[in-house]
């Protein structure tokens, strides 16, 4: 797999997963489409990775942490099993060995937690945080520091958006449509914007799912600069 992928954290880059191919990691049965990437099988990574029924990864170390959203089926390791909507996140040094009994899609991403966030997270739609309304979008916040917000939003139909993104952000929609400048962005498609951009958009489906992260892009290099320490 090449090792960089959308690595100019200056510009906005928009994927359409659905339109990418499946890449095939080492793993029998487990296929990726890359979104960004920065080193080789050890990476700073953002990826919608696919287990077939029956398929494992072997045992191993998230040294730089790891965060997940569980799309379709159910995701499994020896902590648990994770149906749809389910999100993760397990902290840098944690160790799992994941599989699918019948399969499941995911959107994950790696090396993008710092060393001291040590905090697990297990979510799942029945243990969600209560949802909060603002200016008609419904809101369930699934993670909150100070350098990082991650969470669930519900748009209706005809709503538009306009907001400064001074950490960058980004977003996966999990359902329904948005259109953002040029973009229509429909269910698998993924936007990042840089540090200092505005985010616009307006949703036109009677109702859009998206995932969404902001306050986090400002330390993108630092995390670079933690990953080449590890594989140096």
């Amino acid at each position: 797999m090449d090792n960089t992928l959308h690595t100019d954290f200056t510009q906005r880059i928009v994927v359409h997963s659905q339109q990418t191919p499946w890449l095939d990691s080492p793993m029998v049965g487990v296929k990726r489409r890359p979104l960004e990437r920065y080193g080789q099988e050890i990476a700073r990574a953002t990826s919608i990775v696919q287990y077939a029924a029956g398929s494992q990864f072997s045992p191993h170390c998230h040294l730089g942490g790891e965060e997940f959203y569980v799309l379709e089926g159910v995701f499994q390791d020896e902590h648990g099993d994770y149906p749809a909507g389910s999100y993760i996140r397990n902290p840098p040094h944690s160790s799992h060995t994941p599989f699918s009994t019948r399969g499941c899609r995911i959107f994950v991403k790696l090396w993008q937690i710092p060393d001291h966030d040590q905090r697990t997270v297990t979510l799942t739609p029945s243990t969600y945080p209560l949802a909060t309304e603002h200016h008609g979008i419904t809101e369930h916040l699934l993670y909150h520091a100070a350098y990082e917000t991650v969470s669930l939003q519900i748009w209706p139909a005809d709503k538009h958006i306009s907001m400064a993104a001074p950490n960058g952000l980004e977003l996966l929609v999990l359902s329904g449509q948005l259109h953002s400048e040029q973009d229509t962005l429909q269910q698998g498609s993924w936007l990042r914007l840089p540090c200092g951009a505005t985010f616009t958009a307006y949703s036109q489906a009677a109702k859009t799912t998206i995932w969404l992260k902001q306050h986090h892009l400002n330390r993108v290099e630092q995390e670079i600069v933690r990953l080449r320490s590890h594989i140096s």
